[in-house]
């Protein structure tokens, strides 16, 4: 014989259960003159055949055809006459779900003023409550068997991510921006995921970004643009790597088949070119003679002294040096220069591990 339920109720509601279903599978045997209990924090939506027949609100029931005539009236007619029938009785949970959590699975690209385009990650948290029982019970434990948040959540991040990336399009023009935007975006996707969550039967209570982040390549852009407005003068700064680069090879010794020898020995070859050829162009000009006035008889030419060898020219000290250049120029060790950085006696600009120093920052400090 069916077993009949006398009181139905679910006492033991946890926090992460929107919805309890009594019974848990199949359906119940219940009577006209069973107790239906409804808790402060939930509301009981009967179900039979698929449909959802009646809503009791917060307190003790007593199931009658008074209290529930739709069921009543459809009873009747297919039970001849009989007190007993089958359904389910679906428990919400009112309470307000606080510990809801979205994250991007994958990294959004969108187009950037500074940087070009972006690929960005974001995480935050959201509060939802359910606010018509019968339609999210019809809706999502009805038809796809979702009762606690953890499988909502997964249902509801896609709508979010789907209008996120929607409103980040539309609105977005640096990330370097985006950190002061924070409480604007939250409150502007709330409203935009209101009527969302509304179909649904819940309610968006609360909608926090927490947190957009770069991916690691937009992240080293961001570092190379910031090295870039730290250094000023791109000219001057392609200038300094190039004459870097080339005393850095200068300096290189041995190697594979001489290749080192044979870079610094052409790197070297290349400096004292150049150098020489400025020499001469300011002996030339240097050296010139006036010319005599119109009409003047030429002077006979006086004999030229021999031109002594000239000693090779010192190298250019450059407009900014590394630590090394700069012990170098104060004739100290690295050690000193980077005691009086840190004290502050000596300006510099550190760019990712290493320091660079004008060499007007050492003329004042030696002035001073």
């Amino acid at each position: 014989m069916a077993r009949i339920i006398d009181v139905i109720e679910a006492p033991d509601q946890g926090a992460q259960e929107l919805v309890v279903r009594v019974p848990e599978v199949g359906s119940g045997d219940f009577r006209f003159g069973s107790q239906v209990i409804v808790r402060e924090s939930q509301r009981a939506v009967f179900y039979r055949d698929g449909k959802s027949l009646d809503l009791f609100e917060p307190g003790r029931h007593t199931i009658t055809t008074a209290n529930l005539p739709i069921l009543s009236r459809l009873l009747r007619m297919g039970t001849g006459g009989q007190d007993i029938f089958t359904a389910e009785v679906f428990f919400a949970n009112m309470r307000e779900f606080t510990d809801m959590k979205w994250g991007t699975p994958e990294p959004i690209t969108l187009r950037d003023t500074d940087l070009g385009l972006v690929r960005l990650r974001g995480f935050g948290q959201y509060t939802m409550q359910i606010a018509d029982p019968k339609r999210f019970v019809d809706q999502f434990v009805g038809t796809q068997g979702m009762y606690r948040t953890g499988q909502i959540n997964d249902f509801l991040r896609s709508a979010i991510i789907s209008r996120m990336t929607d409103m980040w399009g539309e609105n977005m023009t640096s990330i370097l921006d985006l950190p002061r935007l924070f409480d604007e975006l939250s409150a502007a996707m709330r409203a935009t995921l209101q009527d969302d969550f509304t179909a649904m039967g819940l309610a968006l209570k609360q909608f926090r970004i927490v947190s957009i982040s770069p991916t690691e390549e937009t992240a080293k852009a961001i570092d190379e643009r910031a090295s870039m407005g730290a250094i000023g003068d791109m000219a001057a700064y392609m200038q300094f790597k190039t004459a870097r680069a080339l005393g850095d090879a200068a300096q290189q010794q041995g190697g594979a088949g001489g290749t080192g020898e044979g870079l610094g020995l052409g790197a070297g070859i290349g400096l004292g070119a150049g150098m020489a050829g400025m020499i001469t162009n300011a002996m030339n000009a240097s050296q010139t003679p006036e010319q005599p006035a119109p009409g003047a008889p030429n002077p006979p030419a006086a004999p030229q002294p021999p031109i002594p060898p000239q000693p090779p020219a010192a190298p250019a000290t450059p407009a900014v040096m590394t630590l090394e250049q700069a012990a170098s120029y104060l004739q100290v060790s690295p050690a000193d220069i980077q005691a009086l950085i840190d004290d502050g006696s000596l300006q510099a600009r550190r760019i990712g591990s290493q320091y660079r120093i004008a060499r007007q920052a050492i003329d004042d400090f030696l002035a001073g």
